[in-house]
């Protein structure tokens, strides 16, 4: 009887079945050998996630809910102006920005109350521990960020500290917020011009001239542009 031929890719196909099958031996094997450590990994990464999932539904979740309960009082105060109760309490059922800050600190509405509690102080003049408050918050929302970062300024400009102003004026300029880009351009070219730092004046509003013409500041800005150009 003649010997059946066997294909190159026949072959190919048998070695490659084979070499499978031998490393599903080799799994099994590992899996068999190791089983019970595997089991520990398994059941130890089920309790961490099973862990973090019960501390955000028992612990973080009802803790932002009761902070953002509480602010909700604080805004209110705020928004009519009732600095002293929005930023201490009014001693019946709301606590104030300022233990709002310390009692939730790890949340989101805690932080918003330290940005709350940070204004309500430059409100009131009280620049410094305006700062503290401030220069603290870091938030991304390209809305509120510059405007914090700005206010930092302006309490810095009431301390006669122009030079440390600046430098929060142009980070709050740098945001990318079209609206109060141009306004944060124009604090910084006045601090400079009270430096006497003229050219630096000048490019803050040739900035304002070139990127933001139709703002408000751009409407006005070519009788500082050619201030800054006679005094420089």
């Amino acid at each position: 009887m003649a010997t059946k031929k066997v294909s190159p890719k026949a072959e190919e196909n048998k070695d490659a079945l084979e070499g499978m099958n031998e490393a599903l031996t080799r799994s099994e094997q590992f899996i068999e050998n190791n089983q019970k450590t595997l089991l520990i990994a398994l059941l130890a990464v089920i309790v961490v996630v099973g862990g973090i999932f019960l501390y955000n539904s028992k612990v973080v979740l009802p803790r932002e809910q009761k902070a953002a309960e509480q602010i909700f009082k604080g805004e209110q105060y705020f928004a009519i102006d009732s600095l002293d109760l929005a930023l201490n309490g009014d001693a019946i059922d709301y606590i104030g920005f300022e233990a709002i800050a310390k009692q939730y600190a790890s949340t989101k509405t805690g932080k918003l109350a330290k940005a709350y509690a940070g204004l309500c102080y430059k409100a009131q003049g009280n620049y410094e521990e305006a700062i503290a408050y401030l220069s603290k918050v870091k938030t991304s929302d390209i809305a509120v960020s510059p405007a914090l970062v700005g206010a930092v300024g302006d309490c810095y400009v009431e301390l006669g500290q122009a030079q440390k102003a600046v430098s929060y004026f142009e980070k709050a300029a740098k945001s990318g917020n079209t609206l109060l880009a141009p306004i944060y351009l124009m604090k910084a070219g006045r601090a400079y011009e009270s430096l006497g730092q003229w050219s630096k004046a000048l490019a803050a509003y040739e900035t304002i001239k070139a990127d933001y013409p139709n703002s408000m500041e751009g409407s006005e800005i070519e009788k500082y542009i050619e201030r800054a150009k006679w005094q420089k």
